[in-house]
This record gives C-alpha cells, structure tokens and sequence, in this order.
C-alpha cells in the first residue's frame, strides 16, 4: 500500500459527529468528482471503499439510491447517476441547482470543521500525496479553473498556501513543503499518517546528518594523510640529502615526532609535543620550506 493510499484508508474510516461534516465530506468528493452536474454525476476511484462510501452518504445525505461498477480489468469503481431527477435532488442538496461555473459554494459549511471534512473528500476524490521517504509533494488534480481557484482560496482561509501549475489539460494545486504537507494531513483528519511522515522525517534528517558528518570525517581524514605524506616526503628529502642533524634543534624534533606517528593529525601531535596546534603546523611548513629550498 502506497502513502497516499493509507491516507485515503484512514479518511475513509473517520467517523464524523455531526451531520453537518460528513454532508460537507460528501460535497468535497461530489464537487471534484470526474463529473458533477444536473446532467450527470460521476465518481470514479481506484479506491472501491471510497465508492461504496460515497453510495452510502448519497443514500443517506441526499436520499439518491445507486451501484457501483467496476471496471472490465477491475481496477477502477465507479458510480454514475445519469438520472435528471436523481441529479438535481444532488445539486440541490449542496445548493447547486442554478448551474453555472463550478466552485466552491461556502454556505455549505455550517460549523467550524465542515471546511477540514470538505478537504478530506477532496482528496479523496482528486488528491494523490507522495512517500514522504522519496519527496514531499502533495496535489490535487482539478479539471475547472474558477473551482481551483476557490480551492485555493479555501487553503488559505485555513492558513495554507499551496502553488498552482497546469499539466494535461488539467488545473494542478500542490505543496512541496513537509510542513505544509503535514499540516495538511492534519487538517484532513489524517493525524496516523501526519504522525508517520514526521517520524519518517526525522530518520531522514538524521541519517542525511549522519552521512554530512561521515563525509566531513572522510575529507578530515584524507586533507590528514596528504599533509602527512607531504611532511613525511619533506624529513625524507632532507634526511637523504644533508642528515636530520642539518634541521635545528626544534625542527629535528618535530620531524622525528612526525616520522614516528605518520597517521597522526596536527592536534594529536601537539598533544604529543606539548605544543600549540599552530606551533606544530608553523614548524612542519617550515620543515617544508626547507626542504623546497634543497
């Protein structure tokens, strides 16, 4: 089961207290549903559970009776009233008789949490939202421009504020914030699946922590070996050409120091010396100074 599929499993399974919200649920899924006029009303969902659903809120908040019908290769279910009668009994349910341009008719949020009920049948019914363990996207699929343009006006009454674009003909509402993703599922009643992206999150920030500091230790690692092999080759050349007894007596000391602990850091072989960290590296560079004058 995808993310997005356990988030429409749990708004599917959210129990509303008042009449009001779960009338608000139906309408969200009724008004950006694949058709929605006074002509005919279609669902259509690879969900079966959102189908049977939305039969049984039709029968009971609009007292419209239908099937469901499943496609020929049984991947998608579908409810299609086709009924003139059974259609304006719909419509004028959610105060849609008049026709007209498709929006969002915001008298049919009667309490505070009609507007949160809506939102979760939207999504049902054009909403898809990504694994939050590969991206962090959520959007909403809408076929008419004044109704996403009232969708949009209802995400931000509700203090979200989602980008718009257009793909395939269709008008596209999404988020690419985690935060607003989450609080989003919040919104919706999706709480489970808000709760699991955050902690899905935080193993995300931590292992991407994890791995930054893996790879600072790395490169700490190599710049180490690679002064290491530059002062060790500087000793060596001046061991060879004139004897270590040519360096003074503190350049001697440390060159000695350095040939006997090849792996170890500047901070290490000050701990070594007793010296200062830059009183090592000073000495080392004029250890390679000296042997570049050679």
């Amino acid at each position: 089961m995808t993310f997005s599929q356990k988030v429409k499993q749990e708004l599917i399974k959210n129990e509303y207290e008042n009449s009001c919200c779960e009338r608000a649920f139906l309408y969200g899924i009724c008004l950006f549903a694949k058709r929605f006029s006074s002509t005919q009303i279609t669902l259509q969902s690879e969900t079966k559970e959102i189908i049977e659903l939305s039969r049984k809120l039709l029968r009971k908040q609009c007292n419209v009776a239908c099937k469901v019908d499943a496609s020929p290769n049984g991947r998608s279910y579908s409810i299609k009233i086709n009924n003139p009668a059974d259609c304006t009994r719909i419509m004028r349910v959610f105060s849609h008789e008049d026709g007209g341009s498709l929006k969002i008719n915001f008298a049919n949020f009667t309490c505070d949490e009609c507007a949160k009920a809506f939102l979760a049948g939207v999504f049902l019914a054009c909403g898809t939202v990504s694994s939050p363990e590969k991206d962090y996207h959520m959007e909403f699929s809408v076929a008419y421009l004044n109704l996403s343009k009232s969708l949009v006006t209802l995400f931000r009454e509700e203090d979200l504020t989602p980008k718009t674009t257009s793909r395939k003909g269709y008008n596209i509402i999404y988020f690419k914030d985690s935060e607003a993703i989450e609080a989003c599922l919040y919104k919706m009643g999706a709480s489970d699946a808000m709760f699991e992206m955050m902690n899905i999150e935080i193993v995300k920030d931590f292992r991407n922590k994890a791995n930054r500091t893996a790879n600072c230790e790395t490169a700490n690692i190599g710049r180490t070996v690679n002064a290491s092999y530059a002062h060790i080759a500087a000793i060596e050349k001046i061991r060879d050409e004139k004897g270590l007894d040519f360096l003074k007596e503190d350049l001697r000391l440390m060159a000695q120091l350095r040939l006997e602990n090849p792996d170890a850091s500047l901070s290490e072989l000050a701990k070594l010396s007793g010296l200062s960290r830059s009183g090592v590296n000073h000495r080392l560079n004029r250890i390679l100074q000296i042997s570049k004058e050679l």
